[in-house]
């Protein structure tokens, strides 16, 4: 198993990417609050029935549970929240590449509270891996590119700072997991526990009144589809991998792993969009998979 955490860690990147382009659409059409909150209750429902199926409920004790409930507000409640705000102002492009930017905050934090030190080939790799996907997507668009995947709204710098603020949200509700995913607590009951407290948070917004919580737009099947489809991707098993990740894993290594997601997404949007990517991506690109071996490589 010494390695194998590092294939998880990509796996849910890999969840993320698709995730992320389902969740354009359907984000701009409910607004980001009420599209996080009908994502967490589909995923809620999701994790609960396979813990309930599979007994893997019967691993949480009450120090896990509250562990797990305080990262789910941190990390999705305020977090998630923040990086799709982020996405509606910036666009997903834009929003990924100041998301990406969790991997350095959790190598940092990683680095001051758990001792986790990186260097030799290691080092390089991540310097090679972030600034790979923060090339790609900083010179990932085309300038002709009209896509709605592609615009922005309004002052870029609100949404700047909400993407930094995920990243950080991110960050810190990985590290306060990662003790308690050393034990024996199931990550699929994990996960429920996380997604539920975010779920019931978003709810007391609503009933609060806040107008930020009210949907833009009347839900419809087709966008609850594609709400369904991201939460089952993106959080039921993205974020269940990136749990399991860590009981074997280095939160900084884990992190700087998982952070290729925006890399990932280009392809998909060249397979979408029938556009090839700009030439500045495929340099980013390869700079990220020249990082990735040489991190994967170092056991």
């Amino acid at each position: 198993m010494a390695f194998s955490y590092d294939y998880l860690a990509l796996a849910a990147a890999a969840c993320w990417a698709v995730a992320s382009l389902l969740s354009a659409n359907a984000a701009r059409h409910l607004g980001a609050v009420a599209f996080s909150r009908w994502r967490m209750f589909c995923v809620s429902l999701m994790l609960w029935l396979v813990a309930l199926v599979t007994g893997g409920w019967a691993t949480l004790t009450p120090d896990s549970v509250a562990i797990m409930a305080i990262s789910g507000l941190i990390g999705i409640f305020i977090g998630d929240t923040a990086l799709f705000a982020a996405m509606n102002r910036l666009g997903p492009r834009r929003a990924g590449v100041l998301f990406a930017t969790h991997a350095l905050f959790s190598a940092l934090l990683a680095y001051l509270i758990f001792g986790e030190i990186i260097a030799g080939w290691t080092l390089v790799g991540c310097f090679l891996l972030v600034g790979g996907v923060m090339t790609a997507i900083f010179m990932g668009k085309r300038n002709n590119e009209t896509h709605a995947w592609e615009q922005d709204n309004g002052s870029p710098w609100p949404g700047i700072g909400l993407g930094l603020l995920s990243a950080l949200c991110q960050s810190v509700a990985t590290l306060m997991v990662k003790p308690t995913m050393e034990g024996t607590v199931d990550p699929v009951s994990a996960s429920a526990i996380r997604m539920t407290v975010a779920f019931l948070a978003h709810l007391t917004l609503l009933w609060c009144g806040l107008s930020l919580a009210r949907p833009l737009r009347t839900i419809t099947w087709p966008v609850f589809g594609m709400v369904a489809l991201n939460a089952l991707l993106a959080m039921g098993v993205g974020m269940t991998l990136i749990l399991l990740a860590l009981r074997y894993g280095e939160v900084g290594m884990v992190a700087m792993l998982s952070s290729v997601s925006p890399v990932l997404v280009l392809p998909l949007l060249w397979l979408v969009m029938k556009r090839r990517p700009a030439n500045g991506a495929w340099l980013g690109a390869l700079a990220t998979v020249i990082g990735t071996v040489l991190i994967v490589a170092r056991h």
